[in-house]
């Protein structure tokens, strides 16, 4: 039932304009000739003409140019057979209106000269009376202004639509933006928690037949890893959440949870310094989230692929910029560092604020990562 209602809405409408125009144009031609006396009487052709021109309508929407070329020749019958001036002009003007706003510009202006000319050359061929040069020129000067007018209304409706569409595709391209940075969340909280599970279930496997009661701190560390994944990763997915109900949330990571963050870190065997420089102050949030989320990430490589038993921190809040270095002490490399997943989503984020990201080898070949982060 309730798919039927806008169906039937639909054809109403559809019919309600053809409808009304058939009684205005029949009444008001009807009408004109009481006191036309100079023209030809009403009769049964000038209804036809005029059901013709404005029944043709009902299609305006499917067939735009058929139906003008429908309302050019009974419109000129009409004229060229004298019957009385009246609306009959109005199904025509709303047809090559509707043409010409909807694009189809060369066909209503074909349109337009089409009725002008075959009504000035038909009333020379069939020798009717002549009109003035006065209203053959204001005649001309009325269809020019209609075309111009149905011009202006096309423009204005293109205008619309390019709006629209630069609308839809700004919203699309921050939905995008939107789901990079809950994809670099996720890869981040997870990375990080798995990566301390697995050093801290290695050892806890390596001493549960050995030593026994020294393996409990490594479990209490796993349990608290995985605790505080599944915490982030409820609050990060409860964005994605379309439901009125309640998403568990927490604050948005930033540096205000380092403490935290190096405490879970050295709990897997990394120790951690933290070396802080200039006046600590409030970030904006986006900056404070990527700040914390490259020392996360560079932390986690540290832990999965340096082998090393000591890492520092380093961060400098300058006037223009905040600085993030992490240096570990990890295994002798030589070459180039190359860029995994991690890497290039620090990079990501850092240039998402205009800032930059580099990642070089020390001179005892550790690797180094570096971002500047402007304000």
């Amino acid at each position: 039932m309730s798919t039927a209602e806008p169906t039937v809405g639909a054809r109403v409408r559809r019919v309600a304009l053809p409808a009304v125009l058939m009684v205005v144009t029949i009444a008001g031609s009807f009408g004109a000739s009481r006191n036309a006396h100079d023209r030809r009487p009403a009769d049964w052709i000038m209804v036809v003409l005029l059901v013709i021109g404005a029944g043709a309508l009902y299609w305006l929407r499917s067939r735009p140019v058929a139906v003008m070329w429908v309302t050019v020749v009974s419109t000129l019958v009409y004229m060229l057979r004298e019957y009385p001036y009246g609306p009959v002009i109005f199904s025509f003007v709303i047809a090559v209106f509707t043409v010409i706003r909807t694009g189809h510009r060369l066909a209503g202006w074909l349109g337009l000269v089409a009725l002008y000319a075959g009504h000035v050359l038909g009333r020379l061929v069939l020798n009717i009376n002549q009109q003035g040069v006065y209203q053959v020129l204001l005649v001309g000067t009325c269809f020019v202004v209609l075309g111009f007018l149905a011009e202006l209304f096309r423009g204005h409706r293109e205008r619309v639509a390019a709006a629209n569409k630069t609308k839809r595709e700004a919203e699309l391209r921050r939905a995008g933006e939107e789901r990079l940075r809950i994809a670099q969340e996720l890869h981040d909280v997870v990375a990080h928690h798995i990566s301390l599970i697995n050093v801290q279930a290695s050892t806890a496997l390596h001493l549960v037949d050995r030593q026994p009661e020294q393996a409990a701190p490594a479990l209490a560390a796993i349990k608290d890893a995985s605790k505080e994944a599944l915490v982030e990763l409820r609050s990060i997915v409860g964005v994605l959440r379309q439901s009125d109900e309640a998403a568990p949330r927490q604050p948005v990571a930033g540096l205000d949870g380092l403490d935290q963050l190096i405490s879970r870190t050295s709990m897997a065997g990394l120790e951690v310094h933290a070396i802080i420089r200039g006046e600590p102050r409030p970030l904006p949030t986006g900056l404070d989230r990527a700040a914390f989320r490259i020392i996360q990430e560079s932390l986690t490589n540290v832990v999965r692929h340096a082998k090393a038993k000591e890492a520092t921190v380093r961060i400098q809040y300058g006037e223009e910029s905040l600085v993030v270095q992490v240096d570990d002490d990890g295994t002798a490399l030589v070459g180039p560092p190359k860029d995994g997943n991690g890497i290039v989503g620090m990079r990501e984020r850092a240039t998402a604020l205009g800032g930059t990201l580099t990642t070089t080898r020390t001179p005892t070949g550790s690797l180094r990562v570096t971002a500047t982060l402007p304000f």
